[in-house]
C-alpha cells in the first residue's frame, strides 16, 4: 500500500498588517481645520507682504532717497548738526561745493534712516497682525466647521448606540445643511431597514421554530412506545437528527441576524467565567474523543451580554474539539485582560489550515475541504455567528494558523 502523503505544510503568515500602519506623527495630521487656517493666515500674510512693498516703494519715492536736494546753498556759511556727523569734518568756514555736499549726504541719510525704520517698525506690526490672522483664522474655521463636528458626533452616536437620533441642523440652505438633511434622510431609510428586520426575525423566530418543536415532540412521543417496530423506531431516531439539526439551523441563522446589530443593553460580563462555562458544556465530548482542554483563564471583564459572548467561546471551543487530532490531541483557552482590551484566545491542534483559507472559515455554511452539507459537526454558523458577534460588541476576532497543524482563534473586546 501506498503511503499516504504528508499535507502541505502552511505557508508563512505575512508579518505587516494594513490596519496597524499609523502616520509617524499622528499629532501633526493635516486636518481640514489646520489647512484652513493655514489658508487663512497664508493669504493674509501674502497680502500685507504686498502691502508693505507697496507702501515702501511710494515711501522711497516720496522721499527721493539718493536724488540731489531740491535746493543749494550758495556763499559761505557755518553749519553744525547733531543729527549728521559728516558735518563735525568739514572747515570752519566750508567753500559753497563742500556744504552741499555735506548737505546731500546727511539729507540722504535721514531718508535712508527713516526708510529702515518704517519696513522695520511695518514688519513688527505685520508679525503682530499675523498671529492675530492665525489666530482669527483658526476661530473661524472652527466655526465654519462646527456642522461637520456635529454630524461627526451624531454618526458616532448612531454606530454606538441606535439608529434614532438625527442631526437636525438649523442655519441657512447651503452645502452643509444639504449634507446634514442627506445624513438624516439615510440615517431614516436605515432605521426602517433595522426595525424591518427585527420584526422579520422575531415572526420568523416563532414561525420557524413553532412546527420544529410540534415535530420533535411527536417523533418523542412515537419513539416512546414500547410496541413501535425496530423500523419505526430506526426512522424516528434519523427524522429526529434530522429535525434537531433544523433546530440547529434556524437557531444559529436567527442569532446570526440578531448579532449584526450593535449590542444596547450592556452588563458587566466576566470572560473568564463565560470561557467556564463553554469549556463545561464540551468537556464530555472532549473526553469521548481524547482531547484534553487546558489553559489558565485570568480576570477580564467586558460590557455586553452574557449570553451572546458565551456563543462565542462555545462556537470555539467546540469547533476546536471537533476539528482536531483523533489521539493526544489538546484545546488550550486563556483569557486576559491587556492593554485596555480583554482577550480570548482557544488554541488547538489538528489538520493544517492554509493561511489563504483562513478567511473562508468564516463565511456561514463554509468549512475547511468540506461541503457545505453532509457532516456531523455543525451546520457551518459557527465562526460566522462568533465574528458578529465580536463586531456587536465592538471587538474583532483572529485566526492564524498555527505550527504544525491546528489554529490559532484570538477575540479582542474592549473592557
Amino acid at each position: 500500500m501506498a503511503a499516504t502523503p504528508a499535507p502541505p505544510a502552511a505557508p508563512p503568515k505575512p508579518t505587516w498588517d494594513p490596519r496597524k500602519a499609523e502616520p509617524p506623527f499622528p499629532w501633526l495630521r493635516p486636518t481640514i481645520r489646520i489647512r484652513l487656517t493655514l489658508l487663512y493666515g497664508g493669504m493674509f500674510l501674502i497680502a500685507g507682504i504686498l502691502l508693505l512693498s507697496i507702501i515702501y516703494l511710494l515711501a522711497a519715492q516720496a522721499l527721493n532717497v539718493g536724488s540731489d536736494l531740491p535746493f543749494r546753498v550758495t556763499g559761505e556759511s557755518t553749519v553744525s548738526s547733531k543729527t549728521c556727523t559728516n558735518f563735525q569734518g568739514l572747515p570752519e568756514h566750508p567753500t559753497e561745493v563742500q556744504l552741499n555736499a555735506a548737505l546731500n549726504e546727511c539729507v540722504n541719510r535721514m531718508r535712508q534712516n527713516a526708510l529702515d525704520n518704517l519696513l522695520s517698525r511695518s514688519l513688527l506690526a505685520l508679525l503682530g497682525l499675523a498671529v492675530i490672522a492665525f489666530a482669527f483664522g483658526y476661530a473661524m474655521a472652527g466655526r465654519v466647521l462646527s456642522p461637520l463636528g456635529r454630524i461627526t458626533r451624531t454618526a458616532r452616536r448612531v454606530a454606538g448606540t441606535d439608529l434614532t437620533r438625527r442631526i437636525e441642523l438649523d442655519g441657512p440652505d447651503d452645502e452643509l445643511k444639504e449634507l446634514s438633511d442627506t445624513f438624516d434622510e439615510m440615517l431614516d431609510r436605515l432605521e426602517r431597514a433595522f426595525t424591518a428586520q427585527q420584526r422579520f426575525v422575531g415572526n420568523a423566530s416563532h414561525e420557524l421554530r413553532t412546527p420544529l418543536a410540534i415535530n420533535r415532540t411527536l417523533l418523542e412521543v412515537q419513539l416512546s412506545d414500547p410496541g413501535a417496530p425496530p423500523e419505526l423506531h430506526q426512522l424516528g431516531k434519523t427524522l429526529l437528527a434530522t429535525n434537531e439539526r433544523s433546530e440547529q439551523l434556524v437557531e444559529g441563522l436567527l442569532l446570526l441576524a440578531r448579532s449584526d446589530n450593535q449590542i444596547v443593553e450592556r452588563k458587566p460580563v466576566d470572560l473568564a467565567e463565560v470561557a467556564n462555562r463553554a469549556v463545561d458544556q464540551v468537556r464530555a465530548e472532549a473526553d469521548a474523543k481524547g482531547v484534553e482542554i487546558r489553559g489558565e483563564r485570568g480576570l477580564a471583564v467586558v460590557q455586553g451580554n452574557g449570553v451572546l459572548l458565551e456563543r462565542i467561546a462555545l462556537n470555539l471551543v467546540q469547533n476546536a474539539v471537533r476539528y482536531n487530532v483523533p489521539d493526544e490531541g489538546w484545546v488550550e483557552v486563556t483569557t486576559e485582560a491587556q492593554h485596555g482590551q480583554a482577550v480570548l484566545v482557544v488554541s488547538n491542534t489538528g489538520p493544517v489550515v492554509p493561511a489563504y483559507e483562513i478567511d473562508n472559515l468564516f463565511e456561514p455554511f463554509r468549512r475547511l475541504r468540506t461541503e457545505r452539507t453532509g457532516s456531523d459537526k455543525g451546520v457551518g454558523l459557527g465562526l460566522s455567528i462568533a465574528r458578529s458577534v465580536a463586531r456587536a460588541h465592538g471587538g474583532r476576532i483572529i485566526a492564524e494558523p498555527r505550527e504544525g497543524g491546528g489554529l490559532v482563534m484570538r477575540v479582542t473586546l474592549p473592557l
